[in-house]
């Protein structure tokens, strides 16, 4: 998903910085966006390291001359039980779902507000025309599906989501009473076709609460990855652009939202029950297209 905001980053004309743990990914990136009338550059970065990301944000400023948008999309999943978890698997994962949002955001805010300032002092006319979309500031963070709701075998993850969404929606209410022209938005997405199925770590205490454990579990987790991480990317900047405090992606977060809201404490067993029916449901589905596909014309 970061790399298609990248992409579509660029097709606006905005310059892009990019990092990532992965030093071959992030060069992959780069390349695609050579076709595009923009500067960008590449960071090996991993967002759990605080003074690397602080570090990171002088150097984009120091090669950018400005930043207006943060997006901090790096996460990891863990499959385990609370009970089957050990506390560095816990720590992992709130290292970088979490305060990596958190350095992402402390370092690069500051940035942002001057920037921002600096576009009001320098452009010429300002209240006579409206601003462009790359002269807006915006930090824009990632929580997920996770973040509105609960999941067993998922406590981690759920945590460092929910953390996000309380750290983000905080900053927003603190930057409209500012009034500084930055904001914040939260995202949740749902089902995302990324590679964060395929990096998860887990264990078999899933196995416990009849959860699959190994590589039943990584593909039970892609089965969920249907949505089109260009097509999120269009929606999270869109997000942005008209100032949303939150943003859901996907109808499976739209729906878990709406349960949640109307079920505020027994969302689980609702969901559950939802998720049961859907499963018997799919043989007789199933059965009715092996049917139409057998009869002949």
């Amino acid at each position: 998903m970061g790399r298609a905001l990248a992409i579509h980053l660029a097709k606006m004309g905005c310059e892009v910085a990019l990092s990532d743990i992965g030093a071959e990914p992030l060069a992959e990136t780069q390349k695609l966006l050579e076709g595009y009338d923009v500067k960008s550059t590449i960071s090996v970065l991993d967002v759990a390291d605080k003074d690397a990301v602080y570090n990171w944000a002088d150097s984009v400023v120091a090669d950018h001359g400005k930043v207006n948008f943060v997006f901090n999309n790096a996460g990891v999943a863990l499959y385990s039980t609370v009970e089957g978890s050990s506390l560095e698997e816990l720590e992992w994962v709130m290292d970088i779902n979490f305060w990596g949002v958190v350095y992402g955001t402390k370092a690069f805010l500051p940035l942002i507000k001057n920037s921002v300032k600096q576009s009001e002092v320098t452009s010429d006319n300002q209240n006579d025309q409206p601003r462009q979309f790359k002269e807006h500031g915006h930090v824009i963070n990632i929580s997920s599906l996770f973040g509105l709701t609960a999941q067993p075998s998922y406590s981690a993850y759920n945590a460092s989501k929910f953390a996000v969404r309380g750290f983000t929606e905080s900053l927003r209410q603190e930057l409209n009473i500012q009034n500084c022209g930055v904001s914040a938005t939260c995202i949740h997405p749902g089902g995302i076709k990324t590679n964060i199925a395929n990096s998860a770590r887990g264990n078999d205490s899933t196995s416990t609460v009849g959860m699959p454990t190994g590589d039943k579990a990584i593909k039970s987790f892609n089965k969920l990855l249907k949505f089109d991480a260009s097509e999120a990317a269009w929606i999270i900047l869109h997000a942005a652009a008209t100032n949303q405090q939150r943003c859901l992606i996907g109808n499976d977060a739209k729906m878990v939202d709406a349960i949640q809201r109307v079920f505020p404490s027994h969302y689980s067993e609702v969901i559950n029950d939802i998720t049961q029916l859907s499963r018997k449901l799919k043989p007789r589905r199933n059965n009715k297209r092996s049917d139409k596909t057998s009869t002949a014309p």
